[in-house]
């Protein structure tokens, strides 16, 4: 028998990396769990949950008799998370901080620290996903070179690991995971892959870690926590007071702190307004945000995205679309939300226009539109261009202006008729 290998596991003081960690140790390999501090303050109450997290990681090391490291990326998470979360806010836009963080610390220093670092064969994470890899593949990946040209040989043969949801659809985080690189991939385990939640509960509960078990999930921002977002991130950015403003008619219905304090579909917090009123729109220049009646307003609707360079998890586009430019598949935007069948069409740049077969409420700039062919999660790109709203057919004047203006691809008007979007 030879050495065991060497598995490093991401450790969050959860339920589901700690079922990871003993999995693996169960399977024989030679266990590593680390836990990653990203952020550096108290949460609303006062608590750093950070260290509460970090004890009940290394509580659960302790039990499962495994060494246990602890890493900062605060400066990390700042600079290439935290800093562009700003400024995509200050654009208008609302991003997506679990996927960057997946894809600039977990699956990036993270990933470089378990190899090159820790001198591990692999690392291992408590995600509900699954890739094309057999175990023995994985450990194959660890000590390959990368290319050091800076385009890869047309004729190389390649075998790109693929990225497929896990067998617990309800909590499959193949979404959060749609922006990371192949070369994690290659060398990333995903020891939950074939588990649901409720049998992870079990595992965790039968090895006597009930400190992780009573933990509520968490639903907040990566690594800050649950907190006000409207206080949090006003924090961070100066107030830039402006109106809320009726896309049905133009009027001022009443004041906001700041429109990236705002999200498209969320419901605007409007004074002396009995009635519920949703955010359809912003515009940075004049600092309006515009409010429709009713959360499924026709204004809410639409049914074409553009993204900014696609990123292909196998790192090239699927033959079908690279062949033809266009391919059917199926579109999310919100983790979890049904997904969508759509038409993309690749574009020179590398980025995609979406055409989805029916509207969808609430698409936003800066979320990630994750593309799916069957069980196989494709990758992600940014969506950064909206088409028009499903109102604009029966729009007053001032809306139809509105919704032609606010963020078109291209169109065509006569008059206050908005003829054509190309």
């Amino acid at each position: 028998m030879g050495l065991a290998r060497h598995v490093v596991c991401a450790m969050s003081g959860g339920v589901d990396s700690s079922v990871c960690a003993l999995l693996l140790k169960r399977r024989g390999f030679n266990v590593t769990g680390v836990f990653m501090k990203n952020w550096d303050s108290l949460d609303e109450s006062g608590v750093c949950s950070t260290e509460r997290d970090c004890e009940d990681a290394h509580r659960v090391c302790q039990t499962l008799d495994i060494p246990f490291h602890q890493v900062s990326y605060v400066k990390e998470y700042w600079h290439d998370v935290f800093s562009n979360l700003l400024k995509e806010y200050e654009r208008g836009r609302t991003p997506n901080p679990d996927i960057l963080c997946n894809k600039h610390i977990k699956f990036n220093h993270f990933h470089k620290y378990a190899i090159h670092t820790l001198g591990a064969d692999a690392m291992a994470t408590g995600h509900y996903a699954r890739t094309s890899q057999e175990d023995e593949e994985v450990f194959q990946q660890a000590h390959i070179a990368p290319p050091t040209t800076l385009f890869r040989n047309r004729f190389e043969i390649r075998n790109p690991v693929r990225l497929y949801k896990g067998a617990d659809l309800q909590k499959d985080q193949t979404f959060f995971l749609s922006q990371i690189s192949q070369d994690a991939l290659r060398q990333t385990m995903f020891p939950l892959a074939g588990l649901t939640k409720e049998f992870v509960k079990k595992i965790a509960a039968e090895a006597g870690l009930h400190h992780v078990l009573k933990k509520k999930e968490s639903m907040g921002i990566c690594f800050i926590g649950e907190r006000n977002f409207e206080n949090f991130i006003l924090e961070y950015l100066e107030p830039k007071p402006g109106n809320f403003v009726s896309i049905e008619d133009g009027r001022v219905m009443g004041t906001h702190k700041g429109w990236f304090t705002l999200t498209l579909g969320q419901r605007a917090r409007i004074g002396g307004q009995r009635d519920a009123w949703f955010v359809v729109d912003k515009d940075i220049a004049t600092g309006d945000v515009f409010v429709a009646p009713t959360t499924n307003h026709p204004a809410l609707f639409r049914d074409t995205v553009r993204t900014d360079r696609f990123h292909w998890l196998t790192v090239d586009p699927p033959a079908e679309l690279a062949k033809t430019q266009m391919m059917e598949c199926h579109f999310r935007f919100i983790h979890q939300m049904p997904l969508t069948p759509c038409t993309v069409t690749l574009n020179m740049d590398g980025s995609v226009w979406i055409s989805l077969s029916q509207p969808v409420r609430a698409l936003t700039p800066g979320q990630f539109a994750v593309l799916y062919k069957g069980d196989e999660c494709l990758g992600s790109g940014k969506i950064i261009q909206l088409g028009v709203s499903a109102a604009l057919g029966r729009a007053g004047p001032f809306r139809r202006k509105h919704l032609c203006d606010l963020r078109p691809l291209l169109y065509i008007s006569d008059g206050c008729e908005c003829l054509m979007v190309v």
